[in-house]
């Protein structure tokens, strides 16, 4: 017979098992359910101080320049921190950063949506005349929309059902996420000419994360399902 005591005991770990548990890195470590939680709160922040800015009047002498700009700059921020969470999956050993990956190229497409509806409607005040004018004579409008018209299907193909409906197709499509982003980064050099040094950062950033996924596909040409783009 078996008393509690024994029954307690016969569930304990080996030494070693515990003593391997306990020297886990913490770096390796996968985060709870609290993770997506957590993300999508602090990706949600922004949203919640443009508007609180737009209800006080604090976005400064020119509001739709200002909400122009920053939505523009949260949808970079998005794509490139969305970018990184491949390298990042390696670099720690782990795959958690990958559960992040659609969340956070959502949220990018929700910001440049807001950045594309304030520059059309309260930029251009829906003068479709003036839009095809910007298209045609600034180059770094033209990149906008590119970026744009590239992140549209790809936010529509983001379903899980999708993803198992078009398997490689879905993994060659969504690795146009790379030409997005370069053309929105590129949208942001050219319309900053040299004043700010915040696209030149963007744009290093975007160049280490290209240099990583190059060295990648010519080390092992194959394509992994389970890298995805």
């Amino acid at each position: 017979m078996q008393g509690p005591l024994v029954a307690e005991s016969s569930q304990r770990l080996p030494n070693d098992d515990r003593a391997a548990a306990v020297r886990v890195p913490l770096y390796r470590r996968s985060p709870g359910r609290w993770l997506k939680p957590v993300v999508f709160a602090l990706a949600v922040v922004p949203l919640g101080l443009l508007v609180a800015n737009v209800f006080s009047g604090s976005l400064g002498p020119n509001p739709v320049e200002t909400l122009t700009d920053q939505t523009g700059t949260l949808a970079i921020r998005f794509l490139l921190i969305g970018l990184a969470l491949t390298p990042l999956r390696h670099l720690l050993g782990n795959t958690w950063p990958i559960r992040l990956r659609r969340m956070l190229g959502l949220f990018a497409s929700f910001y440049l949506l807001l950045h594309i509806i304030v520059y059309v409607v309260l930029d251009r005040e829906l003068d479709v005349a003036l839009v095809v004018e910007d298209l045609v004579e600034r180059p770094y409008v033209m990149a906008g929309f590119v970026a744009f018209l590239i992140l549209l299907p790809l936010t529509l193909t983001s379903t899980k059902a999708l993803q198992r409906r078009l398997k490689q197709r879905w993994l060659a499509l969504h690795r146009w996420v790379y030409v997005a982003c370069t053309a929105a980064v590129v949208h942001y050099v050219l319309l900053a000419r040299g004043d700010r040094i915040e696209p030149y950062v963007y744009l290093a950033i975007l160049g280490m994360l290209l240099a990583w996924r190059l060295q990648r596909t010519l080390a092992a040409p194959v394509v992994r399902s389970a890298a995805g783009p």
